[in-house]
């Protein structure tokens, strides 16, 4: 993997909001979590609402494709529970890693 580039899908969280947003990224995470934090993408966005995002879970992918399949799992979800078990419960990560 290229240093620039984060194949992965990522958590954020608004402690302002107290919501997550999760996303599939294929560049810099860290320049990706400073564009939601700057509204690059949009007054009309989920994370327009909020300016304090920050890294809650970030799960590597082999692909961008693997990245979307796990975004779209966990966005299926509709559970902050289940989010929040991502993180205390690594063995969850692994079976959506096979999807």
């Amino acid at each position: 993997m290229e240093k620039d580039k984060d194949i992965c899908c990522y958590i954020i969280h608004s402690d302002k909001l107290d919501k997550f947003y999760i996303g599939a990224c294929q560049e810099s995470i860290l320049e990706r979590i400073e564009k939601h934090n700057e509204h690059t993408y949009g007054n009309h966005r989920f994370t327009s609402a909020a300016a304090d995002w920050t890294l809650f879970l970030r799960i590597d992918a082999t692909d961008y494709s693997q990245a979307i399949r796990i975004e779209r799992k966990i966005k299926s979800m509709k559970s902050k529970v289940y989010i929040q078990n991502l993180k205390k419960y690594p063995d969850m990560i692994e079976k959506l890693k096979m999807l």
